[in-house]
């Protein structure tokens, strides 16, 4: 059975950090790209950042670059979101997502976590 479990997620305050796991399971971890997204309640599900299947490429949402960073590590099959300097509007639930393909399109993306809640105060 494939489950991504994400953890992480929290109350934190304006400028401060956070760090997102999502551990993988039920399929082989190395041959997925990985992604994370984020979405308010009455908005579309938004791309922030995606990973290649090795970990030698990454892409960023413009509103996250220099802030966020992804990285994965297979032998643990699990993907990280290190968020820094977080700001108001990164308030959101944010999702895990695995797909062979990769890309910032959520849906074609084949797997997904449950979702984990990030909020940050003013």
């Amino acid at each position: 059975q494939v489950q991504l479990v994400e953890s992480g997620g929290g109350l934190v305050q304006a400028g401060g950090s956070l760090r997102l796991s999502c551990v993988a399971s039920g399929y082989t971890f190395n041959t997925y790209a990985m992604a994370w997204f984020r979405q308010a309640p009455g908005k579309e599900r938004e791309f922030v950042a995606g990973i290649s299947r090795s970990g030698d490429s990454t892409s960023y949402a413009n509103s996250v670059k220099g802030r966020f960073t992804i990285s994965r590590d297979n032998a643990k099959s699990t993907v990280y979101l290190q968020m820094n300097s977080l700001k108001p509007e990164d308030t959101d639930v944010y999702y895990c997502a695995a797909d062979p393909r990769g890309g910032s399109y959520y849906l074609i993306y084949r797997y997904w976590g449950q979702g984990t809640q990030v909020t940050v105060s003013s």
